[in-house]
């Protein structure tokens, strides 16, 4: 027969209710700790990012743009048509090179040969005129000097006669009557002939000015030939300067106006580069800074000769003077890359560029660990940039490395593990 033990039932009870309370708070330890556990740092292949080192020194300035190679405006020339006409023969393709002679293209015009022929005929007649108009005035002048000549035989036979008379007189052989009278007469002369004496010097101006007149007009018939001839000749187009035909926009058989563009001659070796530079960096660039363009096949030196004050999608044209011979294959329309050095910085903290990060700013960067197998997310504060170097200011050391590819996959993690 069974003794029935209650308080042996309440302990085990009691028992079990402690076990499960004690079970109950090692679970919810358990998942308060898991809870507050964070995510395991992800992996990234070390083979797919892009590192460099914290490095101490001189900082070199620079940036970059793209561009081309382009003819300097001064060793340019335009051929324009002078007058309207037709072109009838194209002696000179592209490409080629031509000398100042070097005849291009042949055009008609039917209007210049007879303005041509009328000019002629107009410098003629003005001619002629001025050769009659000289020798009617010669004429004259012959007939006046002859007319003072007469009159200057008379003065001189006044006076004498007027001196002899006075001696006469004064011996008493003559009366007064007659000593006045060849007086008088002396006296009248005299004034004719300075009247006579003035009226040829007159004569002479009035002769000069006539004949400048019609030497005027002459002149004037003259110009107007040279233009007509001027005109005649631009019918051949010549090149006018050493160098290579680039363009030549007409067909025979076409009409052009004047002022025309015919054809464009250029100076292959006379080229400057022009680059697009970014607006944001072109903000330091100064005239006489020195450059390098790089045509592919050749590094040329150069320094910034033009800085276009406008900006052109985003970008600002700066061009280049060449200094030097040009390397092979350097012609109009070559694409180039060119770099200008801003400023050669003392001794600063610099790195890589990153893949992101503009100047003057704060940006986040991986650091690697010392054993290079992991890296943490620091802020880092830098300075002024360059093609390829950023000035650091605050956040890392000399010596330290850090990831400079693109990490936007990775915003959300301030760490990384590298395999």
């Amino acid at each position: 027969m069974d003794i029935s033990r209650p308080d042996i039932k309440r302990t085990k009870q009691r028992r079990q209710f402690m076990i499960g309370g004690i079970a109950v708070l090692v679970l919810a330890a358990a998942g308060y700790f898991v809870v507050r556990l964070k995510p395991a740092a992800p992996s990234v292949d070390r083979s797919t990012v892009w590192t460099d080192t914290v490095k101490h020194g001189p900082l070199l300035r620079q940036v970059r743009g793209p561009g081309t190679l382009v003819p300097r405006e001064d060793k340019i020339r335009l051929i324009p048509a002078q007058t309207a006409a037709t072109v009838v023969r194209i002696l000179v393709l592209p490409g080629a090179k031509v000398e100042p002679q070097t005849e291009i293209m042949e055009l008609v015009d039917p209007e210049v040969a007879q303005q041509l022929l009328d000019a002629q005929l107009q410098l003629k007649a003005a001619q002629v005129d001025y050769q009659n108009i000289r020798a009617k005035l010669q004429s004259d002048l012959m007939t006046q000097k002859a007319g003072a000549a007469t009159v200057g035989a008379d003065y001189k036979q006044a006076q004498l006669q007027a001196q002899t008379d006075k001696s006469l007189f004064d011996l008493g052989v003559i009366s007064g009557l007659t000593y006045s009278a060849s007086k008088g007469k002396a006296d009248e002369l005299t004034t004719r002939n300075h009247l006579e004496d003035e009226r040829l010097t007159l004569n002479d101006k009035a002769i000069a000015t006539q004949l400048a007149v019609q030497q005027t007009k002459v002149e004037q018939a003259q110009a107007m030939l040279g233009l007509k001839q001027k005109d005649a000749a631009g019918l051949t187009v010549r090149a006018g300067i050493s160098g290579v035909l680039v363009d030549l926009p007409h067909q025979v058989g076409e009409h052009v106006d004047p002022g025309t563009t015919l054809a464009k001659v250029v100076q292959p070796d006379q080229l400057k580069a022009s680059l697009k530079i970014a607006e944001t960096q072109a903000r330091d660039i100064q005239i006489g800074q020195p450059a390098e363009v790089d045509t592919h096949n050749g590094v040329i030196d150069g320094k910034v000769m033009r800085i276009d004050p406008a900006v052109v999608n985003g970008t600002v044209t700066v061009d280049v003077e060449l200094a030097g011979a040009l390397p092979q294959g350097a012609r109009p329309d070559l694409s180039v890359d060119g770099t200008i050095d801003l400023e050669r910085m003392g001794d600063v903290l610099y790195v890589g560029r990153p893949a992101f990060g503009n100047e003057n700013s704060t940006i986040n960067l991986f650091k690697l660990s010392p054993d290079g197998k992991a890296a943490v997310r620091v802020p880092v504060k830098v300075g002024r940039a360059s093609v390829n170097s950023l000035q650091i200011l605050e956040g890392l050391t000399d010596g330290d490395t850090v990831i400079l590819s693109d990490m936007s996959r990775w915003d959300g993690t301030d760490r990384i593990r590298l395999d």
